[in-house]
């Protein structure tokens, strides 16, 4: 089953009234309980991601038909919403947070985040969930990683597992790329940081092939058919990892380098109204 196609399914917020900048990333509360359904009612198993993580390093391959959830940012919704929805199915799932972007208390003060005002979830929070849930790092302020110098790029990477070990007092392994971008020197410090597995997006299936630090996912939007849903759920529309990375990717890449090189950073988030 090496190749067999592994939806890893990336969301943001699941919110009835997220804030505008999120919005097209967000998906409703009922159409999240409703994929959720879909996805057991189409026989899918939901595993843990790292069981795909330990079968990519050479252990047990997972079973035909399986699939991952994973949850990026650390929005506050997260607590209120998707865990009860996954408790209520048992469910697992890796929720990747952006440290400089919690809220509450923290220490020492941590510098804050990229990402435009939202409510996200406190440490307290992120505690809590770490009894139910696989608790992952994305960054410290959630930069464009592959457009950063080496040191500023490591600093995120590092700080960002430091934190979150000092936090919860246990070994943290699973890291998630901001806005999916990496390079193979941003991948290399993830590697050297201690990071066992990272996920990208990348539109694609996952697979027993897939590289661990260059996990492929399919992001759900506001905008994702159920019918496109289903899809994804039965393997199709999609291309299965591994995969070489696209020409445009690369040159999309040099571009976003380019502006950040002229400190004119190209704005990877919609901007907020107002």
């Amino acid at each position: 089953m090496t190749h067999q196609p592994v939806p890893v399914f990336l969301y943001h917020s699941v919110s009835a009234d997220p804030a505008s900048w999120i919005a097209p990333f967000t998906v409703r509360p009922r159409v999240f309980a409703e994929q959720l359904d879909l996805l057991t009612d189409s026989g899918l198993e939901i595993v843990p991601l790292r069981r795909l993580v330990a079968a990519l390093r050479g252990g047990p391959p997972l079973r035909p038909r399986s699939a991952v959830l994973t949850f990026d940012d650390g929005f506050a919704d997260f607590h209120s919403t998707v865990a009860p929805l996954l408790a209520d199915r048992g469910l697992p799932a890796t929720l990747y947070v952006t440290t400089g972007a919690l809220g509450g208390p923290s220490w020492p003060p941590e510098r804050g985040s990229l990402l435009p005002p939202a409510p996200m979830l406190t440490w307290r929070q992120v505690r809590e969930l770490d009894l139910l849930v696989e608790i992952g790092g994305h960054t410290r302020s959630h930069p464009q990683l592959d457009t950063l110098l080496r040191q500023d790029a490591r600093e995120e990477v590092e700080g960002c597992k430091a934190r979150l070990e000092d936090a919860l007092g246990h070994r943290v392994d699973a890291f998630a790329y901001p806005h999916g971008y990496s390079s193979r020197s941003v991948r290399r410090l993830v590697d050297e940081a201690g990071w066992t597995s990272a996920t990208a997006v990348r539109y694609g299936f996952s697979s027993g092939a897939d590289e661990p630090l260059r996990i492929a996912r399919l992001m759900v939007r506001a905008d994702t058919t159920r019918d496109r849903f289903l899809a994804w759920a039965h393997g199709a529309g999609a291309p299965v990892a591994p995969f070489p990375e696209r020409t445009r990717t690369k040159a999309w890449r040099g571009y976003r380098r380019l502006l950040a090189g002229i400190d004119h950073p190209y704005p990877s988030l919609p901007t907020p109204a107002g």
